[in-house]
């Protein structure tokens, strides 16, 4: 999370340098004087100064909302939702997609970040440079997000159907095996009656010989 804030950083600020190095070259060619360009290069605008104040509190949010404790994180999350509630200007409604789309706090919520940052960057115009930018790479980011998490979905599906065929199939080996034993316990015990019955009919025949009186 940490590299990505980072990444969009330095997005951010090569965007400026491209704005600044972009205004002096249009200086240049309007063909200033030497003194012209001896003199200082004008501040920065209220368009952009406004630009840099606005994303340095959402890049301050995204990084402290996963690293706090969880009323920490509850508070940060609430003022959010709040704000983007009660005065849902771009920047609050932004502030709230992006609160949504950090992981690592209960309120994490990639589907409905998605959602809300498809809609603010759906009006582009309504966006300052940089929040475009940020709304941009987060957006990136949740997408890919949610596409790992549907292929791991997927995949411990496929892991829970294939342990269930298992189990079925063990299952029904185990009652093969159970029906096998029983019907050879079955033909055990007729075939020990049917000894005990011929050990039985010799013993009374043998009983009999040697009970009758001899004839001479």
């Amino acid at each position: 999370m940490l590299h990505k804030l980072s990444t969009a950083a330095a997005c951010l600020f090569a965007f400026g340098a491209l704005v600044m190095f972009g205004a002096l070259g249009g200086c240049a060619l309007t063909g200033g004087t030497g003194s012209d360009a001896k003199n200082p290069a004008p501040p920065q605008s209220d368009g952009q100064s406004k630009a840099s104040g606005t994303v340095e509190p959402l890049l301050e949010m995204m990084t402290s909302l996963p690293l706090g404790d969880p009323a920490r994180q509850a508070e940060l999350f609430q003022s959010a939702k709040d704000a983007a509630s009660l005065s849902p200007t771009t920047t609050n409604r932004l502030r709230y997609a992006l609160a949504l789309a950090v992981p690592g706090h209960s309120g994490s919520d990639p589907v409905a970040a998605q959602r809300q940052l498809a809609e603010l960057l759906a009006r582009p115009e309504s966006l300052l440079p940089d929040e475009r930018l940020l709304a941009m790479e987060e957006l990136q980011d949740v997408d890919q997000r949610l596409v790992l998490q549907a292929e791991n979905k997927r995949l411990r599906d496929e892991d829970s159907q294939n342990s269930r065929d298992k189990l079925q199939a063990l299952n029904k080996r185990l009652s093969a095996e159970t029906d096998e034993n029983a019907r050879l316990r079955k033909a055990l015990d007729e075939a020990r009656a049917k000894l005990d019955a011929v050990t039985h009919i010799e013993r009374s025949i043998n009983d009999r010989g040697t009970t009758e009186p001899h004839t001479p």
